[in-house]
C-alpha cells in the first residue's frame, strides 16, 4: 500500500463507519415515523385512550435506543449526521443531543447551527434580544425575536446578549450598522477599541465588571453609538445592565437619547466597582483581625493567604476597569461627541474614578502588609518546629549513645556476672534519668534567659 493510501485509509474508515451510523439513524427516524402514518387515523376514528398509550409507548422506545446510540458517537459524527439529514429529521436528532452539545456546535456550519438554535432552549438561555424606546419619559422595554418585531419601533437602546450571526445580520440590515461578534473583543490597543469608522458610527469595547460568590472577571462589551442609537453587544448578562434598565424604567427623564445610556452604563460600571472595593474593605478587615492575634496556625495561614489573593484579584480587576472606563470617556470627551450636559456628567464620572484610584493603591498596600504578616506568622510556626526538633535532638542524644553502648560487646563484658535482665533495667533507667535530667535543665536554663531578658528591658525602661 502506497504511503498516501495509508494516510487516507483511517479517514475513509471514518467515514464509511460514520455512513453506517447515519444509516442506522435514518433506520430508526423512519420507523418512528411509519408508526406515527399507521396510529394517527386510527386514532381519529377509534380515539382509544389504549392505542394512544401504546403508541407513545413504542415512540419512546424508539427515542431511548437513537438517544442511546447517539450518546456512543463522538461529536464529530454527530455534526455529520446532523448535517446529512433533513431538516424535520435533524431536529429529532437534535432535541436528543442539546444537553451539553458545545463540542458538537462548534464543528457544525453556521446554517445548520442557525436552522438549530433558533428557536430551542438553547438559544433561550444565553441569546436575548432586547429594545428599549422612550414612551411618556421612560424606557419601555421590548424583546425582539424575529425581524417583525421591530416593526415600527425607534429604539435609543437596543441591547444584545450572545447573538448570533444570523441574528446580528438581520439587526444590522434593520439599522445599518455592522455588529461585531461578541466573543473576539479582545483588542488591547486603544485604536482598536475606541474609534469612528467612515459611516460615523462611534465604537467602543469596554470591559465590564462582574464579581460573584464564585468569580471575580471583566467581560467584553461592544458598545455602538449610531444617529443617538446605543447598540451593546455581550456574551452574558451583567449586574450593570440589569441596573441601567431599572433605573430608566422606573425614573421619568431619566435617559433621553442613546449618549444618555452610554454614560449611564460607564457611571453605574464605576458605582458598582466602588461597592466592590467595599467588599474588598469587608474581607481585608476580617483578616487583619485574624492575622495579628497571637497565634495563627498552619491552617489559618493557609485560609488567610487564599483570602489575601482573592482580595488582590478583585482589586485587581477592579483597578483594571476603571481604567478602561477612563479611557473610553476620555476618548468621548475629546472627541467632541457630547452634549453640554453629557460633558459635565462624563467629567463627574472620571473625578468618580480619580476617588477610586486612592482606594485600590491603599488596598494594595493593605494587602501587602497582610501579606508579610501572615508569612512572619508561618515563619514563627517553623521556628518553633524547628526549635522543638533541635531539643529532642540534644535529650536523646545521650540516650542514643548510652542504647548503643548497650549494644556493644563491651557492655556485656562490664555486667559480666550480672544477669542480663537487672542488667539491661538498670541501662534502660539509666536512659530515662539522663534523659530527664537533659529534659528538665534545658527548661530550667531557658526560664533563666527568659528572666534575664526581661530584667533587662525593665533597666533599659
Amino acid at each position: 500500500m502506497s504511503e498516501e493510501n495509508k494516510r487516507l485509509a483511517p479517514e475513509a474508515l471514518e467515514k464509511g463507519l460514520a455512513d453506517v451510523h447515519l444509516d442506522e439513524v435514518r433506520s430508526l427516524l423512519s420507523l418512528q415515523k411509519r408508526v406515527e402514518e399507521l396510529v394517527e387515523p386510527l386514532l381519529r376514528d377509534q380515539d382509544s385512550l389504549a392505542l394512544d398509550e401504546a403508541s407513545a409507548e413504542i415512540q419512546q422506545q424508539y427515542r431511548r435506543e437513537l438517544r442511546q446510540k447517539l450518546r456512543l458517537m463522538p461529536p464529530k459524527e454527530v455534526a455529520y449526521i446532523l448535517e446529512a439529514l433533513e431538516a424535520n429529521e435533524r431536529l429529532v436528532v437534535w432535541e436528543e443531543v442539546k444537553e451539553g452539545a458545545d463540542p458538537i456546535l462548534a464543528i457544525l456550519s453556521d446554517d445548520i447551527l442557525e436552522e438549530l438554535i433558533d428557536d430551542s432552549h438553547y438559544r433561550n438561555e444565553k441569546t436575548v434580544v432586547t429594545a428599549f424606546e422612550l414612551h411618556a419619559g421612560h424606557l419601555r422595554q421590548i424583546t425582539i425575536t424575529r425581524p417583525e418585531d421591530l416593526q415600527g419601533v425607534h429604539p435609543i437602546w437596543v441591547d444584545l446578549i450572545a447573538p448570533t450571526k444570523k441574528i446580528r445580520g438581520w439587526i444590522g440590515r434593520r439599522f445599518e450598522v455592522d455588529l461585531p461578534d461578541p466573543g473576539s473583543l479582545t483588542d488591547l490597543e486603544a485604536s482598536a477599541r475606541f474609534y469612528v469608522d467612515e459611516e460615523g458610527h462611534i465604537h467602543l469595547h469596554s470591559d465590564f465588571l462582574l464579581d460573584t460568590r464564585e468569580e471575580s472577571r471583566n467581560v467584553p462589551v461592544a458598545l455602538i453609538l449610531q444617529n443617538d442609537i446605543l447598540f451593546t453587544i455581550r456574551t452574558e448578562e451583567l449586574p450593570v445592565f440589569r441596573l441601567q434598565r431599572a433605573r430608566a424604567r422606573t425614573r421619568p427623564g431619566y435617559v433621553t437619547d442613546g449618549k444618555d445610556v452610554l454614560l449611564d452604563l460607564y457611571a453605574a460600571d464605576v458605582e458598582y466597582s466602588a461597592n466592590a472595593l467595599e467588599d474588598v474593605y469587608a474581607e481585608l478587615e476580617r483578616v487583619g483581625r485574624q492575622v495579628l492575634r497571637s497565634h495563627v496556625t498552619d491552617q489559618e495561614a493557609t485560609e488567610i493567604l487564599a483570602a489575601i489573593s482573592e482580595a488582590e484579584d478583585i482589586n485587581g480587576r477592579t483597578r483594571r476597569n476603571v481604567l478602561d472606563t477612563r479611557r473610553a470617556l476620555s476618548f468621548l470627551l475629546r472627541g467632541r461627541f457630547l452634549s453640554d450636559a453629557q460633558l459635565a456628567d462624563g467629567r463627574e464620572i472620571l473625578r468618580d474614578i480619580e476617588s477610586l484610584d486612592g482606594h485600590t493603591a491603599f488596598l494594595f498596600n493593605k494587602i501587602n502588609f497582610l501579606m508579610d504578616a501572615t508569612d512572619s506568622a508561618i515563619n514563627i510556626n517553623q521556628n518553633k518546629d524547628i526549635k522543638r526538633l533541635t531539643i529532642l535532638s540534644v535529650i536523646f542524644m545521650p540516650i542514643n549513645v548510652l542504647a548503643g553502648m548497650g549494644g556493644m560487646s563491651e557492655f556485656t563484658m562490664v555486667t559480666e556476672g550480672i544477669p542480663w535482665p537487672i542488667a539491661y533495667s538498670a541501662l534502660l533507667v539509666g536512659m530515662v534519668g539522663i534523659g530527664s535530667c537533659m529534659y528538665f535543665g534545658l527548661k530550667y536554663f531557658e526560664k533563666r534567659r527568659l528572666k534575664s531578658n526581661r530584667a533587662a528591658n525593665r533597666r533599659t525602661a
